[in-house]
């Protein structure tokens, strides 16, 4: 059964605030992140999401595809058989079907220039998803979905294979991350802002 969880708590592992200047020797797979809207920039609006993806380690093995909404920080994490374009691009399409009110959760999506979203930048116009890619090596600049990357670590290791890992375990990671109370959000957690959000415009 593949994961389909919402976020995490705790946002307390230090960013570097050191910015050093985007390399250019690598393109763009689409629209480029300087023409995001400033209300997405700035997290004023809700289903605007940061997605990538994690593995065990490097071979052929599952891996887990991460989402976290920029206002609320909720994080999804879906078990995906590879992190391979296409299974990246059904994974997703899978996610997003689980919302009723896709369109209001799902507005737009911010992916690195990975050869695994080299899909994704034909999904805007079919799903009414804009779709937004960072600037190469400027990981920084999906800060939130790095950060919950790194808390995922805590429960599936690196150099240990994703298949080795039961969904209980998936399930509890992202359980935890969406359950934590963050100062961010006035102390609710990441669950209980989502919710706030769900649903409305249905």
């Amino acid at each position: 059964m593949s994961v389909i969880k919402y976020d995490l708590g705790a946002e307390k592992l230090r960013r570097s605030t050191k910015k050093t200047k985007p390399r250019k020797n690598k393109k763009l797979l689409g629209t480029s992140i300087e023409e995001r809207p400033e209300s997405i920039d700035n997290r004023e609006e809700f289903g605007h999401w940061e997605i990538d993806t994690v593995l065990g380690h490097k071979s052929k093995d599952d891996a887990l595809l991460t989402l976290v909404e920029r206002k609320t920080r909720m994080e999804i994490i879906k078990r995906i058989p590879s992190k391979s374009a296409p299974a990246v691009t059904v994974g997703l399409e899978e996610v997003i079907a689980a919302f009723p009110d896709s369109q209001h959760v799902f507005q737009s999506i911010t992916a690195d220039n990975g050869s695994e979203f080299s899909e994704l930048a034909g999904q805007g116009t079919e799903k009414q998803i804009d779709v937004y890619f960072v600037h190469p090596y400027a990981s920084w600049e999906r800060g939130s979905n790095e950060r919950h990357n790194g808390l995922i670590r805590r429960f599936i290791k690196k150099g240990q294979p994703v298949r080795t890992y039961a969904d209980e375990t998936i399930d509890k990671a992202a359980d935890w991350m969406n359950t934590l109370p963050r100062k961010i959000l006035n102390y609710q957690t990441p669950a209980e802002a989502f919710a706030k959000f769900v649903g409305v415009g249905a």
